[in-house]
């Protein structure tokens, strides 16, 4: 899986900004290489969702319909690496990853080109969309085939595109509406054919906790962010107002956690992943270095598993 040499990988996978792109003299791209690429630490962002969507299904039909459950955890994580991969192929060519805080991307670093990066985004949401038809096929709501259309279409022109709208300050929406929304009830649909209060309630949890994710991560690039003209909302709104956004967005699920507990006492139970996001809070609020944001993201996203884990032991417990 070698690349070669970072300047042939320039010259033959590359465009966009190469002037602000560093050449790096690396040795040859392993597998842990384009498993970092993949940004596991956000994955728990595509299984959430699914989680609660599955526990939500089951308080209307107790049967665990594990097969669908598992079709819809597949297309979810397969379209979240695709996304990755996606922006990886994307930012490189723009230059806008040259000097960024986190691990160093694929692209960006000349290691592996272009076109390979893209390919490999791109076979990633060929299997979601083969995945995807199978539920189709088995649930029979054909309608849905637009929703994974628009799904795929949507995280391509995250960062891609002559406009990415993920570059003007829109990418918390997109987060909210697929990784919440969409992944959540979506899930819930497919199993039950209907739509009850206790999955809209974890959709928008879910949603909350990807937005803040995304802007966990954000605050940690915004001076690379400002310097390439990538007008995320924290560019925008600066580090004060993206801080206190943060807060909120992390912590109303456990407001949510206390409607659940009405119905399913057992919720009250995840007030402990608190444990996990108070420190994160405290991280955002006081960083001195960017790459402790890193740290407040990881426990962001680990929190939304483990929010999502024990509302699903409450709904079916």
């Amino acid at each position: 899986m070698a690349s070669g040499k970072s300047s042939k990988s320039k010259k033959s996978g590359t465009s966009g900004n190469p002037a602000k792109r560093p050449v790096i003299e690396q040795g040859p791209v392993r597998v842990g290489d384009w498993i970092g690429a993949a940004r596991l630490r956000t994955l728990p962002l595509a299984v959430a969702p699914v989680v609660i969507g599955t526990g939500a299904a089951q308080t209307v039909d107790h049967h665990f319909h594990w097969v669908i459950a598992l079709a819809c955890l597949a297309v979810a994580v397969l379209l979240q690496i695709g996304v990755n991969f996606a922006n990886d192929y994307s930012d490189g060519i723009r230059g806008t990853d040259a000097h960024r805080v986190g691990p160093a991307r694929l692209t960006a670093s000349g290691r592996v080109t272009a076109k390979r990066v893209l390919l490999v985004a791109l076979v990633f949401f060929a299997l979601a969309a083969l995945v995807g038809l199978a539920i189709v096929i088995r649930t029979q709501q054909w309608w849905m085939l637009a929703v994974g259309a628009v799904s795929i279409v949507a995280a391509w022109f995250y960062t891609g595109g002559k406009r990415p709208y993920g570059y003007n300050a829109m990418g918390e929406l997109f987060v909210f509406v697929f990784f919440g929304l969409v992944a959540t009830l979506g899930t819930t649909w497919v199993q039950v054919y209907t739509l009850p209060l206790e999955a809209w309630i974890g959709a928008v949890g879910a949603g909350l906790f990807a937005c803040a994710v995304l802007l966990a991560n954000n605050l940690r690039d915004i001076d690379q962010d400002r310097e390439v003209g990538k007008r995320t909302l924290t560019v925008l709104i600066g580090k004060a107002a993206t801080r206190v956004i943060y807060t909120l967005f992390v912590l109303m699920p456990f407001v949510f956690s206390v409607l659940y507990a009405l119905l399913y006492p057992i919720a009250w139970i995840s007030l402990l992943v608190l444990l996990a996001v108070l420190p994160a809070i405290l991280i955002v609020w006081t960083y001195r270095q960017a790459r402790e944001l890193i740290i407040a993201l990881s426990l962001t996203s680990l929190s939304s598993l483990a929010w999502a884990g024990l509302i699903y032991w409450a709904l079916v417990g």
